[in-house]
């Protein structure tokens, strides 16, 4: 893999099995920021009391952040890709605090709205660079593994930096959480500033290689597999608290706690995928959209009864994650040439993913199907996923069987 120049990976690859420190502090700089993205949804009606406006057009900053991400991330890849990655990190990491403390000191909706777009435009181009600099810190080997540890970052803000803000806020009024994560991304900032190394590209950066490099089907349909997957789990995942309390009967209080099996599953699954996924990647592709259908449709079977979905509960977070990172080790395979612009793009899918479940659980409900409805969803989502990871399979052995042609 020709992601960089194989300095980095070598030096701290090959001396120890553990994973280089700096990968870590990636994860924990995207736990800063991403958890701006799961505390929004637990202060949305103290916003709109705040700024007297209605509980809609406070959703809208949720939308913001969201298009922010999915249509930034890209053309940001391109803007920067002469840059030195960690000038990337650091300015990434500087627009999103900013753009958090704006929004922070304005009574202005219309100001809010925009520095929510800004800092999701931020948080991609963040993602991508992160996942790009972690696989160029190991070993060709260890590249799932790496990327999947970056990964880990999200699922902690979602499980425990979105609840955690909400709480602050609580306490401090709905700034207070979001305080917390200027602070926390300022000192990911430093942290990357000061630790992270100065990789580079093997080669001079090219807009055309990489443009041209996207241009592959196969790389597209890795993207649908992203895309679809993350949406198959996210679908149950957003709407679980309704369902554990008007399906299942358990009490709401418990709900945050069984919400973090859901935490503690994607952490298994985050380790699972990354040690088997480098060498098998698609055993690791199959195996989490085989267990999300399977969850889903026990979910959605025995939803009134608390003893067998709890434990499915924290076996969703293991099935939904087991493949993320064979999903970042195809990518950045079959995108060598263009690690960022392809990461970017895999951001964009990943976010599009969770961005499309109100719109599908929306037009189930809204007809009247019933919560579980959802977990159906879910499991139609991870069935369409199935062929999307078969046909890259076939192609890749195909491309692998095929005699190379010799030089005279």
């Amino acid at each position: 893999m020709s992601v960089e120049t194989g300095q980095e990976a070598s030096a701290s690859g090959t001396a120890s099995k553990r994973l280089p420190m700096a990968v870590y502090l990636l994860a924990f700089s995207l736990f800063a920021m991403g958890s701006a993205e799961f505390l929004l949804a637990g202060v949305l009606p103290a916003i709109a009391d705040d700024l007297k406006i209605s509980l809609s057009s406070a959703g809208a900053l949720i939308s913001a952040f969201a298009i922010g991400v999915v249509i930034g991330g890209p053309p940001l890849a391109v803007l920067t890709l002469r840059w030195p990655r960690r000038t990337t990190l650091v300015t990434s990491q500087a627009l999103f605090a900013v753009s958090v403390a704006i929004g922070l000191v304005t009574d202005n909706y219309g100001v809010l709205l925009a520095t929510r777009f800004v800092c999701g435009l931020a948080y991609a181009g963040f993602w991508a660079v992160a996942a790009v600099t972690a696989i160029g810190l190991v070993t060709p080997d260890r590249t799932a593994r790496a990327s999947g540890v970056v990964v880990s970052g999200l699922s902690i803000a979602m499980v425990g930096g979105g609840p955690a803000g909400a709480l602050i806020s609580h306490f401090t009024g709905w700034q207070g959480g979001f305080w917390a994560v200027v602070a926390l991304t300022a000192v990911g900032g430093l942290l990357t500033l000061v630790a992270v190394p100065a990789t580079r590209a093997a080669e001079e950066p090219s807009v055309r290689r990489e443009l041209r490099t996207m241009k592959q089907p196969q790389l597209w349909v890795v993207y649908a597999a992203t895309l679809l997957s993350t949406a198959a789990y996210m679908i149950s995942y957003n709407y679980l608290a309704a369902f554990l309390t008007d399906l299942t009967g358990i009490p709401s209080v418990w709900v945050p706690g069984i919400l973090t099996l859901f935490g503690v599953g994607a952490f298994i699954g985050l380790s699972i995928g990354g040690r088997i996924a480098d060498k098998r990647p698609h055993h690791a592709l199959l195996a989490g959209a085989g267990g999300i259908l399977l969850t889903s449709v026990l979910l959605a079977l025995l939803a009134p009864h608390a003893v067998a979905v709890i434990p499915l509960v924290l076996l969703l977070g293991i099935a939904g994650f087991v493949l993320n990172p064979a999903i970042y080790g195809r990518v950045f395979t079959l995108a060598s040439q263009a690690p960022t612009l392809a990461g970017a793009t895999a951001v964009s899918a990943f976010q599009l993913g969770i961005s499309i479940v109100p719109v599908l659980a929306g037009v189930a409900l809204s007809a009247g199907a019933g919560l579980t409805s959802v977990p159906w969803l879910g499991a139609g989502l991870a069935v369409l996923t199935v062929p999307a990871v078969l046909i890259d399979r076939a192609v890749t052995r195909k491309r692998a069987q095929t005699p190379r042609p010799t030089e005279n």
